[in-house]
């Protein structure tokens, strides 16, 4: 891999040599429909660069191609196994080549002392957890198209039918 502008590191011509036959892009429709697929090798390197930043997929930069492709692909090639076997065929090249240096290692993680130096976490009260939207929608916006809530964040008012407009109003005129 070589350095570009930025310290951005994009495969060769030599690494993408080895890879490439693993990366078969599906034939045009015969209908002429749809767009054609992204080339695989920029969205290989769009990926490489979210591995080696450990940056989230909103931030890719704009050279690459949209990120919602280089994640849509990313899925597929993780669950058909390309990927994994092009990192493997990218790492015997670069060992092979003594280009690989493994001195020094990153794993993408955070690290989070104990408030005041306690040894182990407190549990969070339950008025300071964290509740997610979609545990007030269901009472907030009840919705035929929503499974129905569990059955401990139930409301009254989620569960009784909504009445006509007109039956509320009042007979004073």
């Amino acid at each position: 891999m070589q350095a570009q502008q930025h310290d951005v590191v994009e495969l060769t011509d030599q690494h993408w040599h080895i890879v490439a036959p693993l990366f078969s892009d599906p034939p045009r429709r015969i209908d002429g429909k749809g767009r054609p697929r992204a080339p695989s090798r920029p969205i290989l390197n769009a990926v490489l660069w979210i591995v080696r930043t450990g940056a989230p997929w909103k931030d890719l930069p704009a050279h690459y191609p949209p990120r919602y492709t280089v994640h849509r692909r990313f899925q597929e090639w993780v669950r058909s196994g390309v990927l994994d076997r092009a990192l493997q065929a990218l790492y015997e090249l670069l060992a092979d080549q003594g280009q690989l240096n493994l001195s020094e290692c990153y794993i993408d993680a955070t690290f989070a002392s104990a408030k005041k130096g306690a040894w182990t976490s407190a549990k969070p009260s339950e008025a300071k957890a964290r509740r997610s939207w979609r545990s007030r929608t269901p009472a907030a916006c009840p919705s035929r198209f929503m499974s129905p809530a569990p059955a401990h964040m139930r409301s009254r008012s989620c569960t009784t039918r909504l009445t006509r407009p007109s039956a509320l109003t009042t007979q004073n005129g």
